[in-house]
């Protein structure tokens, strides 16, 4: 089952007086990077719930925001920073004998110091911590998998029908592809007819070689058939167990090989509008493939 590399999740869990608040979010990436953004409490789980997360996703940028609340009375309490207020307010009274002045110093002018009051640093409990943590965490990562596989599914449907049109559009390609050693025969004969005229006429014989010269330089019937392998084997990628998107990737590359290769050898206008078709299709799953897992 393919599964896309584009998702999003959250999920809260409460444990006595502790919240904690998970989202995720997922991006494209050629390997599984995750990112975790968290209070300083929670530093130290940062290991352990990414491993949750490596369970579950084998690539993609994963970023996980972890936000904790502790509704505990205490917490409530603020701490004045008394050197720092000391040293400000000292610093007002020599500026008003300097400058000779008559005016009090205010309780306002002392609280205008940035950071002069805090909040008490209260020590949370961490097994309480984690309690509410981990369901959390675990939780999120579920709905974001529940989530890469909707993607996925959404994926698999795409890319099928876009393979459907290749394939499809290959039994034209062929049928153009069998009519390019006649029209070889055709202009080599024109141009020997210009060439020799009011002249003794060509051997047939070796006419026939050098057109059969051409035809063989013009066929393409082994890139046909190594296309038709390549569809088979994207179809069995997409059926997998496992979501595969660096094989599909790799295999997107071989098809835009054959297409250059049977490009490069039409004869025929008609065969190089097809091709510029298919090309542009594979573009299109080029694009879509990017998003798998």
């Amino acid at each position: 089952m393919i599964k896309s590399m584009t998702a999003f999740a959250q999920a809260v869990f409460t444990f006595e007086t502790i919240t904690a608040d998970v989202t995720i979010r997922s991006y494209n990436s050629r390997h599984l990077d995750i990112a975790f953004y968290c209070p300083e409490a929670c530093q130290a789980f940062e290991e352990d719930i990414k491993k949750i997360i490596a369970r579950l996703h084998a690539r993609g940028r994963v970023e996980i925001r972890l936000h904790i609340q502790d509704t505990a009375g205490d917490l409530e309490q603020f701490e004045v920073d008394q050197i720092k207020a000391a040293s400000y307010f000292h610093a007002l009274q020599t500026l008003k004998k300097e400058l000779n002045l008559t005016c009090d110093i205010s309780l306002d002018q002392v609280l205008s110091v940035k950071n002069l009051i805090i909040p008490s640093k209260t020590q949370l409990d961490s097994q309480k911590l984690w309690k509410a943590i981990l369901p959390a965490i675990e939780e999120a990562s579920a709905q974001l998998d529940a989530m890469r596989k909707q993607e996925g599914r959404n994926l698999y449907g795409d890319l099928a029908a876009r393979m459907d049109y290749i394939e499809n559009s290959l039994s034209q390609v062929q049928e153009l592809a069998g009519q390019i050693p006649g029209i070889y025969r055709d202009r080599l004969m024109e141009r020997i007819a210009r060439l020799t005229k009011d002249t003794d006429e060509i051997d047939p014989v070796r006419i026939a070689q050098e057109a059969a010269v051409l035809a063989d330089k013009s066929d393409v019937s082994e890139e046909i058939i190594r296309l038709h392998s390549h569809i088979k084997q994207f179809r069995e990628i997409l059926d997998a167990p496992e979501s595969e998107g660096k094989k599909l990737n790799f295999l997107i590359q071989e098809f835009n090989r054959e297409f250059n290769t049977i490009g490069s050898k039409s004869g025929d206008a008609r065969l190089s509008h097809a091709m510029v078709d298919l090309k542009s299709e594979l573009e299109k799953i080029r694009e879509q493939v990017q998003n798998i897992e």
